[in-house]
């Protein structure tokens, strides 16, 4: 087996993002549903071991969900693009 095979990378989608305060988080319970602060058809980052990788957008194939890459990162957009999502 090649070496890089045996390397894991989580992969990540970052769909939106909200603001709440922890006390309403810790309130909420299974099937609460968070509204996040984006439209449907806006771009999605693609993370790989929490560094963005990408851009996409979200496909819809029947009952299967699926994101279509739209741009690869720069080595030079990684560190900015990490840090914007985040404070987003």
């Amino acid at each position: 087996m090649n070496l890089i095979q045996s390397v894991d990378v989580d992969i990540s989608i970052v769909l939106g993002h909200s603001r709440m305060p922890i006390h309403q988080l810790l309130r909420m319970g299974r099937g609460a549903v968070i509204e996040l602060e984006t439209d449907e058809n806006e771009e999605v980052f693609v993370l790989a071991n929490n560094v963005v990788v990408a851009k996409g957008e979200v496909i819809l194939s029947g009952e299967k969900i699926a994101i279509s890459i739209t741009e690869v990162m720069k080595s030079s957009d990684h560190i900015a693009s990490r840090y914007s999502i985040l404070a987003a």
